[in-house]
């Protein structure tokens, strides 16, 4: 007995209705990168490891999906090194490749590869699937798809203000109702200083980033475990459980860090951003967070985060400006800022919502029954005029019992039907049936095209 097939955990299929809904959510955003002036690029699923490596972090690092060499791998490795079963050291020499982590790293590849192609401030977005070797559990995923737009070659804080109206803009199309959560690691990198813990700043900023999952205790046993004193630890506290209005977190702020110049810089950034949106006006609430670390070790000035305000999942949307990025291929001085939409984790916020429009989901919109030959041959012109107006129409391949070709119909949620026999052929008509409401009216081509239109 052959045995059942399966996909790897944390994969999924996607039918006919859900790559319809899929489709809305890429587009939307397609829409609104293109509103601002964004460019479309793709890059390969695989990157060399060198290309990956040591830039997501050592938590980073160990998610990555290496790929074995082709041909014979074992070629190389000796009979001393398997029996020493050293899994990074063999993994060194086996794989010289990895899908990828995220759409960052590589675009910043792509940037330096293509420098002199490249008319800068460059403004691409990438809709890709990315893969992490991560523990699959609701809402995440070990592949999923990335919606990413960078800016690179300006230094400029006006990429930032456009980057939050992006996001705006996104969920406000989409309905969701979103927070909008944004801090700055300069303020990090401050307040690491202010404590006496700069060279800790990268585990200071790795636990805080967990406070929302595992809770201000087990943040301070993390802060423990890295080497951090109960005199830094208690210096820490009122900055992560700072409260009040952005203007007088930031004030707060300012003052903790008075003999910070990087910690004052980043507050400096930070009011910039606020201060603009606020001229403008966003639809959703946008919120200073100092708790917000964002995990990835390449960002250098502001950091984003979304959260969807109705449904309990994780973050559904992130990014910031990674100034020393492209400086790790080789072209240094090149600044970067950018977001990226968790498309699998909106679908499911979608989905719990049932935000979906409508027209959104329909794929066929009227089906015409096939009665026999005769029948079909004066549909077929029919179908050809309606789908040049642009309504999307089929007709079922078979002469089979009505009741089936109706069941089609409804399986399919197919809105309208069109039915064709001796008698509308005999008056150069056709009748359109409403499958929602039930109604029934006979009318020529042009008049069909009218009534779905």
């Amino acid at each position: 007995m052959a045995q059942k097939p399966n996909i790897p955990k944390g994969t999924r299929d996607f039918g006919p209705i859900e790559m319809a809904k899929r489709n809305y959510i890429f587009n939307t955003i397609r829409e609104v990168y293109a509103l601002y002036g964004f460019q479309q690029i793709e890059t390969p699923a695989m990157e060399t490891l060198q290309t990956l490596m040591g830039k997501y972090g050592e938590e980073g690092d160990k998610l990555l999906f290496k790929v074995l060499n082709s041909g014979d791998y074992l070629n190389k490795i000796t009979n001393e090194e398997l029996t020493e079963r050293n899994s990074l050291h063999l993994a060194a020499k086996l794989c010289e490749k990895g899908l990828r982590y995220d759409l960052t790293v590589p675009f910043a590849r792509y940037v330096v590869m293509h420098r002199d192609e490249l008319q800068l401030p460059f403004k691409r977005y990438q809709l890709q699937p990315v893969w992490r070797a991560d523990r699959p559990q609701k809402g995440r995923y070990r592949e999923f798809y990335q919606c990413d737009a960078d800016v690179v070659g300006s230094d400029s804080l006006l990429n930032e203000v456009e980057l939050m109206q992006i996001v705006d803009t996104v969920f406000s199309r989409f309905g969701i109702r979103v927070q909008i959560k944004i801090n700055n690691r300069k303020i990090l990198t401050g307040i690491a200083e202010v404590i006496g813990a700069v060279d800790k700043i990268v585990d200071i900023t790795v636990a805080i980033d967990k406070l929302d999952k595992i809770g201000i205790d087990n943040v301070n046993d993390e802060l423990r475990q890295d080497g951090l004193t109960e005199e830094q630890i208690q210096k820490l506290q009122p900055i992560i459980q700072l409260s009040g209005s952005n203007d007088e977190k930031l004030q707060t702020i300012a003052e903790v860090l008075k003999n910070s110049e990087t910690g004052l810089k980043g507050v400096e950034e930070s009011r910039f951003i606020l201060d603009t949106l606020k001229t403008i006006g966003l639809h959703n609430e946008i919120q200073l967070d100092l708790t917000l670390a964002r995990g990835l070790n390449y960002y250098t000035g502001a950091i984003f985060e979304v959260k969807a305000l109705e449904v309990q999942i994780g973050s559904i949307t992130g990014g910031g400006r990674y100034d020393n990025l492209t400086g790790i291929f080789g072209m240094s001085g090149l600044s970067g800022v950018g977001i990226s939409f968790g498309a699998d984790r909106i679908y499911d916020v979608l989905n719990q919502l049932d935000l979906y429009p409508k027209d959104s989901v329909t794929t066929t919109q009227v089906l015409f029954i096939n009665f026999g030959e005769q029948e079909t041959a004066y549909c077929l012109p029919i179908i050809n005029k309606v789908r040049e107006s642009g309504i999307r129409a089929e007709i079922y391949p078979d002469a089979a019992k009505m009741k089936k070709q109706m069941s089609y119909a409804n399986a399919k949620q197919i809105p309208y039907v069109v039915l064709a026999g001796e008698n509308e052929m005999s008056e150069g008509k056709i009748t359109l049936k409403n499958m929602e409401t039930g109604e029934q009216q006979m009318l020529t081509p042009d008049g069909l095209i009218k009534a779905i239109v």
